[in-house]
Formats: structure tokens, C-alpha cells, sequence
């Protein structure tokens, strides 16, 4: 299908909400691409802030994610619904980690840009995206874009500087879909300790007060908790790393009352 043609042709347009996802999605793209241009294979292959992984690897892993991506979008464009399967992931991976760090550095840029292109020649189109997660809207597909190169993005940008804070732009996107998060990206057994529970998460930078419910299921829910045996604080930036699994002691949030800051840390172990 001719993309150009299916935008002229579509009644479709694509929404404020929409686009503010895609242009954090360039922001977020521009940010990174500006900290590491003058990196050589001593700071590629540098510890980044993700266990394991070097900067170089980080940029590895967002490539071969733009480059899968770009291919889920020609698909959602052309109406295929099947969902990606390892026979699609595994030989891209492969071959990202076979790369020197110099060339996973060039070929992030490359991946990167065709899989933003991509996303923009798609805005205006009513399509689904064939995910892991099932078929999704354009702005959802955003939103799991956004959310890994965010905070893979800080990352490596807290490996170059202590201070480094995810925009403040994103984390305010990337809490519109937090309990997503949350519900997905929790340790089974730390939940099964602690609940049944409502903890008061107040944040700050922005101001805000959300109900973490700990039972069966968990969740993050813009509201006051009915019953909270605990009080959870800290600024929305630090929070929502907290929920990634990225929380650090100089980080300055805090936990009052029936549970400890080490239980919440522990209930979020990142991926």
C-alpha cells in the first residue's frame, strides 16, 4: 500500500493527543542523539545505568526495537493483524548484537529516524499496530515507544551525568499510562506479601495524588485512596523511575507508614 496515497485519501486526521506523544518521541530521539554523537568505543562501551548492558547495548536494544517497530508499522499501514513471533524478533536482535559499539551507534541512527518516519507516514491513518501487547492504536504504539526510549534514554544519560532527569514533558505523558505499567511490570511474590493495601502516592513537580491498590491485581489510579496505610512521596520524575525500576537513594522519595521504601522497590524491580 502506498502510504502517501492512503494519507490523501483517508478522512482520518491525526489528534492533539496523538501528535503530543509523536513529537515527545522526536524530542526524546533528538535528546539522545546529540549526548552520544561524539562518543567513541571507550564511552559506548562505558556501564549504563540499566544492569548489564553498556551504553552501546542500550543504543543496540532501542535499534533493534525501531527496526522491528518500523516493520510492525508497514504491517498495521497494509491491514496485516498477525502479531509479531520470534521469527521476527530474534534474527534482528541477532545481528544488532553481533555489531561492533561504533556501528550499534550509526545504526541506531539509522533505525531510529526510518522508524520515525514511519510513525509519522502512519499518523494520519486509522490503523492498528500488530504489538506484543495485541493491536494498537497509533498513540498507544507511541506511548510503548516513548516509554522505552525515555527511560532507556536516562539510562545512559545518567551515565554521562549524575543529574540527568527524564523531560519533564515525557514523565508527564509517560504517567498518563503508568498503571499500565504498574499492572504488568511487578514482582508476583512481593505483591502476594503485601496486599491486601492502598498506598497514597503524593508527587510533586508536578503536584498530584494517585491510589496504588495492592490485591489480586495491582493498580495506579488518579485518586484519592478511601482506606491508605501508607503515604508514598516524591517528585513525578522520581516516581515514575521508581515504577521502572530505576529509583536511586539520592532520588529523595519517601514512604510513611505500614510498609518500608525497600517493599515498593522490591514490588517494582525494572525491566
Amino acid at each position: 500500500m502506498d502510504v502517501s496515497k492512503g494519507i490523501m485519501m483517508s478522512n482520518h486526521t491525526m489528534t492533539t493527543a496523538t501528535a503530543d506523544w509523536l513529537a515527545a518521541v522526536d524530542e526524546s530521539s533528538r535528546r539522545l542523539r546529540e549526548l552520544v554523537a561524539d562518543m567513541g568505543d571507550a564511552g559506548l562501551g562505558a556501564p549504563s545505568y540499566a544492569q548489564g548492558w553498556s551504553i552501546g547495548q542500550v543504543l543496540s536494544h532501542l535499534g533493534s526495537a525501531a527496526e522491528i517497530g518500523a516493520g510492525l508499522l508497514r504491517r498495521g499501514v497494509d491491514g496485516d493483524v498477525f502479531l509479531p513471533t520470534p521469527r521476527d524478533t530474534v534474527p534482528v536482535w541477532d545481528r544488532w548484537n553481533a555489531m561492533t559499539p561504533a556501528e550499534q551507534h550509526m545504526r541506531w541512527i539509522d533505525a531510529d529516524a526510518t522508524h520515525r518516519d514511519a510513525l509519522r507516514a502512519a499518523a494520519d491513518l486509522p490503523i492498528q499496530v500488530p504489538y506484543f501487547a495485541g493491536l494498537l492504536s497509533l498513540r498507544d504504539y507511541a506511548g510503548y515507544r516513548l516509554s522505552e526510549q525515555s527511560v532507556h534514554g536516562w539510562d545512559i544519560a545518567v551515565a554521562v551525568n549524575p543529574a540527568a532527569a527524564i523531560a519533564s514533558a515525557e514523565v508527564s505523558l509517560l504517567w498518563q499510562r503508568l498503571d499500565l505499567v504498574v499492572t504488568r511490570f511487578r514482582a508476583p511474590d512481593v505483591l502476594a506479601r503485601l496486599a491486601p493495601r492502598q498506598v497514597e502516592v503524593r508527587t510533586d513537580s508536578p503536584d498530584g495524588v494517585h491510589c496504588l491498590t495492592l490485591g489480586a491485581e495491582l493498580h495506579l489510579l488518579p485518586c484519592e485512596p478511601a482506606e491508605p496505610s501508607a503515604t508514598l512521596r516524591g517528585s513525578a520524575e522520581a516516581i515514575l523511575r521508581l515504577v521502572y525500576g530505576r529509583l536511586r537513594d539520592s532520588d529523595g522519595v519517601t514512604v510513611e507508614g505500614s510498609i518500608t521504601l525497600d517493599d515498593v522497590r522490591a514490588l517494582f524491580p525494572g525491566y
